[in-house]
């Protein structure tokens, strides 16, 4: 499945076994000798009282707090299955409970999901970043590979570091300064790093260099990362429009602090993957 072009594998752990998520992660993913993705998703109980749980891997093993598209796509997994009745129900991530709402299509199949995604989480010891752990790291100054960057973070429940550019995105190197960032002191932990330019108030453009997948063709936790921090930078409204290298997604921060981000789900096929 995939949410506007960022693609994985979803294993359904309720019906079968996954022994090694890092493992199958690796190979599954691998786009030549495996299915190909930007990693691994596993959907099966949840241990506080939501339908399903969402477990995220990436294509390089390690496992992922949160994935928007990927939260996405699960809603319309266990929707489209009949897992659940409801068109509004939560989903348990790595980032807590978190709810989604579905939009059917003519067929009753899931065609649109809006999720709020929760808070923001703006202080350092949040993304984690290092740094007075009570302060924000906006405008922050970052050089890699002999270049200077301002950046702002954002913690979706993954660590994001979001930069706005003046320049042409399509020309921006992001395999270069994407890894050099993601790997950077200040991220003890990694961080997923957007680089964005602001077409107006109402619509920006996005690409993404995702923590342990590489460039993505879309970011939902990323494009709510950006949300905010184009608003906290006085450069956007609450509500923009986010053109990523896969499709548009709608994003809301709103005056109680929640983000909404609302796009589509799309499931390619489904097969079966041999075990030793």
């Amino acid at each position: 499945m995939h949410g506007i072009g960022n693609d994985y594998v979803y294993v359904n752990t309720f019906e079968e076994t996954v022994r090694d998520p890092v493992q199958l992660a690796v190979q599954i993913s691998d786009r030549h000798f495996g299915v190909g993705g930007d990693g691994l998703i596993l959907i099966g109980p949840s241990e506080r009282g939501a339908p399903v749980r969402m477990r995220v891997f990436n294509a390089d093993g390690s496992e992922a707090e949160m994935c928007g598209n990927g939260l996405r796509c699960v809603a319309k997994y266990v929707f489209d299955r009949t897992m659940v009745q409801e068109t509004r129900f939560p989903i348990e991530t790595g980032a807590g409970l978190l709810v989604v709402e579905v939009t059917p299509d003519a067929r009753g199949r899931a065609e649109r999901v809006r999720i709020n995604m929760g808070r923001p989480r703006l202080q350092r010891r949040e993304i984690p970043m290092r740094g007075d752990p009570e302060a924000q790291a906006v405008r922050e100054k970052i050089e890699v590979l002999g270049r200077s960057f301002e950046l702002t973070a954002v913690s979706m429940g993954n660590p994001h570091c979001v930069i706005f550019l003046e320049e042409d995105m399509d020309g921006f190197e992001v395999a270069r300064y994407g890894p050099a960032i993601e790997r950077h002191d200040f991220f003890p932990r990694r961080t997923n790093v957007e680089f964005v330019r602001r077409l107006s108030r109402g619509e920006l453009v996005q690409r993404t260099w995702e923590r342990g997948s590489g460039e993505t063709l879309a970011c939902g936790t990323g494009a709510s990362a950006v949300c905010v921090a184009a608003h906290l930078l006085g450069l956007s409204d609450r509500k923009v429009r986010i053109h990523l290298r896969g499709g548009d997604l709608d994003l809301e921060w709103t005056e109680d602090g929640f983000v909404f981000k609302t796009g589509p789900a799309t499931e390619v096929f489904t097969g079966e993957w041999p075990t030793p």
